[in-house]
């Protein structure tokens, strides 16, 4: 019922009277009345005139699963959602709900992430009321060698709904990191369970920084935060359910072929190394090139400076940074 009733109250133009709330709900107008209380406690501003109903006048930068729903526009994607005070690792918990059948497109959120990791066993910190740590469950029914190509789906969806959201032109540093203004804002680690030729299931582990203001100093120069970029503070509720609209349109057009071939030109758009000069770092070996884009199977490719050969770079254990720095 509250998620309901903030949607309702979000969308209403204005006031929305406690009958109308009680017809729609089936209560009573004490059971509406404890409701809105709830709210305020929350730290949501809700006002109340007699004979005109209730509205919405502010709204807390809070992630809980209600908050997050009664933003929501998709069929299927994150309508089931957990929220967790904190937590180790949204990752860890998504695993351990994914052995007890907890259904695909569960989305869960933590406002704090104490032991949150990054590609090759970084560390990620989400400290309390200030960023994103979410991890969204699937259960994929391609075969496994296709599911790599997932982490850039997410890296797609997380660049459109911080365009959406913030108007910041936020772009994607192939394979995965969303940067914006050089700035790394975004990480995004995919892990899976797997049989030979069966995916049990994949969960992806999203995690941005929105309103973080201060960066440890060996990190200072790279990483950056949405509301540094825009100058504002970002409603990550607002954020995170732009992030999975545009996730549920990307996944589902990747289901239907089971490659990017009608999504690479669309990532290309918004690749901020597509054309440009770039240092590829493989194990023991350095080259550089020129940038021209990824292919259908996500594949960077790269036209190499010392041979004028095209190659294809594929995410694995090679990296790749920009000719003149992190991009």
């Amino acid at each position: 019922m509250k998620t309901e009733l903030l949607k309702i109250l979000r969308e209403s133009d204005g006031y929305v009277s406690g009958q109308q709330l009680c017809e729609r709900f089936h209560v009573s107008r004490t059971a509406v009345w404890k409701v809105i209380q709830q709210l305020k406690e929350e730290g949501y501003e809700v006002e109340a005139v007699k004979n005109r109903g209730y509205r919405i006048m502010t709204t807390p930068d809070v992630i809980t699963a209600e908050e997050i729903r009664s933003r929501l526009h998709t069929n299927w994607m994150a309508e089931n959602c957990i929220y967790l005070e904190s937590v180790d690792s949204t990752n860890n918990y998504a695993k351990r709900i994914a052995e007890d059948g907890t259904p695909s497109g569960t989305l869960v959120v933590a406002d704090e992430q104490t032991g949150g990791k990054g590609r090759r066993g970084r560390s990620w910190s989400t400290p309390k009321g200030s960023n994103i740590a979410m991890t969204l469950l699937l259960r994929p029914r391609f075969r496994p060698e296709h599911a790599s190509r997932m982490t850039l789906l997410a890296a797609m969806a997380v660049t459109c709904g911080i365009r959406r959201v913030t108007g910041l032109d936020a772009g994607i540093k192939w394979p995965n990191d969303v940067v914006v203004n050089g700035h790394k804002v975004c990480g995004i680690l995919t892990e899976m369970n797997t049989e030979v030729d069966y995916i049990n299931y994949v969960v992806i582990g999203i995690g941005i920084n929105v309103n973080q203001k201060e960066f440890p100093e060996e990190i200072r120069e790279i990483a950056g935060s949405l509301c540094l970029e825009a100058g504002k503070q970002i409603g990550r509720a607002a954020l995170i359910a732009a992030i999975m609209e545009e996730l549920e349109r990307i996944y589902e057009i990747f289901q239907k072929t089971e490659d990017l071939s009608e999504l690479y030109e669309e990532y290309n758009q918004i690749c901020v190394n597509c054309g440009r000069k770039i240092r590829v770092l493989e194990p023991g070996h350095e080259y550089t090139g020129v940038a021209e884009g990824i292919n259908q199977d996500g594949e960077l490719m790269v036209v190499r400076d010392d041979t004028g050969e095209k190659v294809s770079v594929y995410a694995g254990e090679v990296s790749v940074r920009g000719f003149y720095g992190y991009v």
